[in-house]
């Protein structure tokens, strides 16, 4: 029995080493929960109305946004044109939390279904190798009222940004 024993914990403490070294040399990640709101009233700037915030995230692969609705009246949708070839779009329920896992790098545009033409969207941006395959189709999407402007500031945030790949 103590030299089953012995076993188990040479392959527990190896499993250990491999993962530490994993993990130190940047093999391995792990995978990050964001958080974005859904709000009628933006906390800080009261002139602003029906805003995400953050408007723009940068997240790695693997990660995964959460848009909590913490104002009523809103969900997260992933808008027309704005994706990834190949990723997932998604559409949550007005008032309902919404988890989404981001695997392909790429511009992922979204919205809020009801309050889109008031300019409610939102940008993430998943980094890695292929992330601005879609940034000229993302950034000539169709937009709708008050969310041409916000884009085009979404738009002028992002080509500010140092995003590396």
């Amino acid at each position: 029995m103590s030299q089953l024993m012995t076993r188990r914990r040479a392959l527990a403490t190896l499993s250990v080493i491999t993962a530490t070294v994993l993990a130190s040399t940047g093999m391995v990640r792990a995978e990050t929960t964001h958080e974005v709101q859904m709000l009628t009233k933006h906390p800080e700037e009261k002139k602003l109305r029906n805003v995400f915030l953050p408007r723009v995230l940068v997240v790695e692969p693997g990660d995964t946004v959460t848009f909590l609705p913490t104002e009523k009246g809103h969900n997260s949708a992933s808008s027309k044109g704005m994706l990834p070839e190949g990723a997932e779009g998604w559409k949550g329920k007005i008032n309902k939390e919404i988890s989404v896992t981001f695997d392909k790098p790429g511009f992922y545009g979204y919205e809020c279904s009801p309050h889109a033409a008031l300019g409610m969207v939102g940008l993430v941006i998943v980094k890695g190798d292929g992330m601005t395959d879609n940034l000229d189709a993302a950034k000539s999407a169709k937009a709708k009222g008050k969310s041409k402007k916000v884009w085009k500031e979404i738009w002028e945030e992002v080509d500010g940004m140092d995003l590396g790949s």
